[in-house]
Parts: structure tokens; sequence; C-alpha cells
């Protein structure tokens, strides 16, 4: 029993040491281009340059992610914001085609509110509408990049990619996380599944029943 109890807290120690280990470096060497596209953002789309929004995290509770602001604030004559497809500037396709956009929640890694590799952090207005099966996502850090990303990202359906996300949290291990960061260059250096068909990148959670 001691062993079996073990195995799990040694595997997190070593996870936790990559994801703070990774963070740091990449926040230090990719710093020229955080400070780049910090001030593209500011030109472009004015103040805030980081969008923050409450996401869940580990068990569900509630955490502040980062990003880089993509989209505009236009709104409707009733001041309704508009469709996101109308608010992402040429500047945030880019970034979201990149990924450049993701790229402070290397600071969430740092801070451990995520790790480098999990089940993508959801909106918190989703989470009364997952399954039993599905809210198991949740027994994990959310990551910056996870299996359903490098399996097809945005063009997986719901169902789809929220079975990847729980097939992780059951499988997960040092060498998986390996694998699929390695993938995650990939999909970024080709830009693949970042958009889902009809929508800017993907339509909203509706519950699979």
């Amino acid at each position: 029993m001691g062993t079996s109890v073990r195995a799990p807290v040694g595997r997190e120690i070593v996870k936790r040491t990559l994801d703070v280990s990774v963070a740091l470096v990449g926040l230090i060497l990719l710093l020229p281009i955080l400070l780049a596209v910090a001030a593209a953002v500011r030109l472009t789309l004015g103040s805030p340059v980081i969008f923050r929004q409450l996401r869940p995290g580990l068990h569900g509770r509630p955490f502040m992610l980062l990003k880089f602001c993509t989209m505009n604030d236009r709104r409707d004559v009733n001041g309704q914001l508009l469709p996101d497809e109308l608010r992402l500037t040429r500047l945030g396709r880019f970034l979201r085609a990149t990924s450049l956009d993701e790229l402070p929640q290397l600071w969430n890694v740092l801070r451990g509110d995520m790790s480098l590799v999990g089940p993508r952090p959801l909106l918190m207005e989703y989470l009364p509408l997952y399954t039993p099966e599905q809210a198991r996502r949740h027994e994990v850090r959310p990551g910056v990049t996870g299996l359903a990303q490098v399996s097809g990202r945005n063009e997986l359906d719901w169902a789809e990619r929220l079975r990847l996300d729980v097939w992780y949290v059951d499988n997960r291990s040092t060498l998986l996380d390996l694998k699929i960061l390695l993938r995650t260059v990939g999909k970024v250096l080709t830009g693949a599944g970042i958009h889902q068909r009809g929508h800017v990148t993907m339509e909203r959670f509706t519950g699979t029943g």
C-alpha cells in the first residue's frame, strides 16, 4: 500500500518540477517575444494588454487565466458585445494561429494554477453541464496544452474532446507529457486545428447528455 501511494506522489513531484523548470526558462528565453507581442497589442488594441478571466482549475477551483488580448470590445447599438468573429483583430488571428496569445500562461504554470500538460481550462459556466465522468477532467491541474489539443484541437466535437481529457487523467505519465509537448510544437508550427468550421475557435459547450 505504501508503494502504491508513493508512486503517484513521486509522479506529481516530477511533473511539478518539470512545470516550474520549463516555465521559468521559457519566460526568460521568450522575454523579448513577450515584450514584442505586448507592444503590438498595446499599439493595436490599447489597454489592457493581458486578458484575464476566471477559469476552473484543480478540483474546479477558480483561478485567473492570463492571455494576450486578441479581440476588441466593439458593441452593438444595445451595448452588447459583438460576436467573437467580428471582434477578433488581424493581430489577434495571428496570435491565435501561432499560439503566442497563450504565452502568459507560463506565469500561471509558475504560480501552480496550471501545468504544462493537462486538460485545457474551459469556462466556469460549463461546470454544471458536465456529466460526472466528464467532470473528472478537473482531477488534475489544467494545462497550457493537452491530449485533445494535439489530437485535433477545435476540430474535435465536445464529446471526443472531453473523452480525451478524462483518458489523459487516467493514463497520465511523464513520458506521455513529453510526447504531448513534442506534438504541440508540430501543431503550433502548422497551425492545425485552430478553427472549427463556422467558428473562430470552438462552439460553446451546451452539454453532451
